[in-house]
């Protein structure tokens, strides 16, 4: 389910009493730490029938974990949890409900998991908060060519001598590729600038389009119109290369790239081919494929390129609010509430 806006519950909401549903994390001690830590392990003591003990258990040998797992209803999970595949769901029959501290949720479940009617949420809309942040930044300093302009200004140490041309935070276009959860929030954050939104999203309806105030576009017409290419969709087996030479070559003079999503969803190759003939684009990617680039990659070399070593999802503090969340999700399971966070088979094969 897509979101337009991200609403945190806290646990101070939580229902009176404290229910006999067995819950625990299944997550690697780093990453409980980094997601979830002590002030979302006491939210659960206060809650349920939290099984701290499982802290220390080896997951990753379902056969050796204690009788006890047998009781558990409810996990908590994160980046790095074990995969819930036969072997380990053999050992949590009662198992019930995840709730996932993290955003897509291929690599944990299996067909098992959605064939026993398992349910599942995630925090994919707390991580896009980040992402989305640190996109718009990018557009809007990727809209006065910041970076090509700054490393000319090192190069030479004195200013052009006319008025750099810049599109400008006034009147220019953005094409977001995806309106999901991040491309909605980044949609968002332009509202409060003087630029045309276009958007690439085959899936959604036109309504969604006109709720968003966003032109709905072709793909080869996105390019062709957008000052900033903004790209958010998930990589996938119909997404893999999407933005390939033909559509690049389409980009107008001067234009930018900006790749938060996944390194694949572009053919890399293509892209290195192009930025070398067309010096006028500027490639702003925080992801790329392989991921890191190999040292040898050109994209190390090529002036019109400017690399960020992953960084515009959830980091330090903001890999709480993600914890935080399914314990706020879990408090409707407790209470028998609809899931706001629930991700359906279909949805999760359409993620990452």
């Amino acid at each position: 389910m897509h979101t337009d806006t991200l609403v945190l519950d806290t646990p101070a909401t939580a229902p009176a009493g404290v229910s006999q549903v067995c819950a625990c994390f299944q997550i690697p001690p780093d990453t409980f730490e980094l997601i979830y830590g002590a002030e979302c392990a006491q939210a659960l003591a206060a809650l349920c029938d939290y099984r701290e003990a499982a802290a220390g258990l080896d997951w990753s040998a379902p056969h050796a974990l204690p009788e006890w797992v047998a009781d558990i209803e409810v996990l908590f999970t994160g980046w790095h949890s074990r995969r819930l595949d036969a072997e380990l769901l053999a050992r949590l029959p009662k198992l019930r409900a995840v709730f996932h501290g993290g955003g897509t949720i291929r690599p944990l479940v299996s067909d098992l998991f959605w064939e026993r009617g398992i349910r599942i949420s995630t925090a994919a809309s707390a991580n896009a908060v980040p992402v989305a942040e640190f996109a718009a930044a990018m557009i809007l300093l990727a809209l006065k060519r910041t970076w090509s302009l700054g490393r000319d200004y090192t190069a030479s140490r004195k200013f052009a001598a006319t008025h750099p041309e810049v599109a400008g935070a006034c009147g220019s276009v953005v094409g977001l590729v995806s309106l999901g959860h991040i491309g909605r929030l980044v949609r968002e954050r332009l509202r409060a600038h003087e630029v045309t939104v276009l958007a690439y999203d085959p899936h959604l309806p036109a309504q969604a389009f006109e709720r968003l105030d966003v032109e709905s576009v072709s793909l080869p017409e996105l390019m062709r119109r957008s000052d900033v290419v903004s790209l958010h969709t998930p990589l996938n087996d119909q997404t893999r290369g999407l933005i390939n030479h033909d559509l690049l070559s389409r980009m107008k003079r001067g234009a930018s790239l900006l790749n938060t999503a996944r390194g694949g969803v572009v053919d890399e190759r293509a892209l290195v081919d192009f930025l070398r003939s067309r010096t006028d684009v500027q490639a702003l990617l925080d992801v790329t494929d392989p991921m890191p680039s190999q040292p040898d990659s050109p994209l190390f070399e090529l002036p019109n390129v400017f690399l960020t070593p992953h960084i515009a999802g959830s980091l330090g503090p903001e890999c709480r609010r993600m914890g935080r969340l399914m314990v706020s999700e879990f408090e409707r399971y407790l209470r028998g509430q609809p899931l706001q966070h629930l991700v359906t088979r279909e949805q999760a094969e359409l993620q990452t």
